[in-house]
């Protein structure tokens, strides 16, 4: 029997699942005793009835993607990684810090600088977690959930220490002047370069892990260990690598969100974008293009269900239920594919 193109086969796959989505959306709204036609407007109202509404989509895309990358990235090397929360903090808790202890006259050179921050910040957290793995063996589900904790009352400290505003009266920090934030792409939506990076980042991570050896090695690892170590691939340092770079995915995030939306951090600063992310790179099926359309989807959710809001309370409740129902049946339907050898990976699509 003849197979059809492998780039069929995913395209055909995104369609159904997509298709899948919001049945499942229907499903939940229905669930909700909310009325069909009606909620479905306002979210689709809310997500892209106009500029400001696909602005604030994409606006909440952005953190997801770029977290939902450090989940793949991780996760694709055996690393269960469910830090990222704390990542994200430690990111733009390190642009913060840097912005207040350390004097840069070139505004465009501070943002940049606040945006490698991000990068460092959230790596060294991870890589505290995969150093304890490989060096002493604690498992690093367990090693991140608790860094997660670690991390936000690091925040909590340095908003009313060393990164506190100047006039000592709020735990927050300095707020970024005008010449150093995000410039807004479209006027009066909010809307921040931050989306940019997030899709040429999630290019770039596509092409490492599938267009280069240190790509293939890092999956190779994280599906079979033991082959990997046959083939003289050190398994330890790939996933420490892996650790590093989904860490500053995460502080990049975090650095992104401060720089591009809030312009302070504070207590109030973690929105769980960190642990959001794992049900987006899942329902990804831990491939970047495929966290794109997830984080796009779930960002749209997002911004509709604050639409949703002004006329439900339920508003943000739909958005959780789906997450959490969305991942459940895709995990499933994996698992029953797999069993029944009908898996098309989106690997042999690309």
């Amino acid at each position: 029997m003849n197979r059809s193109h492998p780039i069929t086969q995913g395209i055909l796959r995104f369609l159904g699942v997509l298709a899948s989505l919001f049945v499942l959306l229907v499903i939940v709204l229905a669930a909700l005793g909310l009325p069909l036609v009606e909620s479905l407007r306002l979210l689709a109202s809310g997500a892209f009835g106009d500029s400001y509404g696909i602005a604030r989509t994409l606006i909440k895309m952005t953190p997801l993607l770029l977290c939902g990358l450090g989940m793949v990235l991780a996760w694709r090397a055996g690393m269960y990684n469910i830090g990222g929360e704390g990542q994200f903090l430690v990111g733009a808790l390190a642009g913060a810090w840097l912005f207040a202890k350390v004097p840069i006259p070139s505004p465009l050179l501070m943002t940049l600088t606040i945006l490698i921050m991000g990068v460092v910040g959230g790596a060294l957290w991870a890589w505290l977690a995969a150093w304890l793995f490989v060096k002493r063996g604690v498992q690093v589900v367990i090693s991140t959930i608790l860094l997660n904790f670690v991390a936000l009352r690091f925040v909590e400290w340095a908003v009313r220490g060393p990164v506190q505003e100047t006039k000592r009266q709020l735990p927050i920090s300095q707020s970024l002047p005008d010449s150093v934030a995000f410039q807004e792409l479209v006027p009066q939506t909010g809307l921040h370069p931050g989306v940019l990076i997030a899709v040429v980042v999630a290019v770039l991570i596509a092409i490492y892990l599938f267009r280069t050896v240190g790509g293939y090695r890092l999956r190779l690892v994280g599906e079979n260990p033991s082959a990997a170590r046959a083939n003289r691939i050190d398994a330890g340092k790939v996933q420490i690598r892996a650790m590093l770079m989904s860490g500053g995915l995460c502080g990049l995030a975090g650095a992104v969100e401060y720089v591009g939306v809030s312009q302070q951090v504070g207590d109030g600063f973690a929105q769980n974008w960190g642990f959001m992310a794992i049900p987006v790179a899942l329902l990804g099926d831990l491939n970047p293009f495929g966290v794109i359309f997830s984080s796009l989807y779930f960002g749209a959710l997002f911004a509709g269900s604050e639409n949703l809001s002004r006329f439900s309370a339920s508003g943000p409740t739909v958005v959780l239920v789906m997450q959490g129902i969305a991942v459940l049946a895709f995990v499933g339907l994996r698992e029953w594919s797999k069993r029944r050898g009908r898996i098309v990976t989106t690997e042999e699509a690309l």
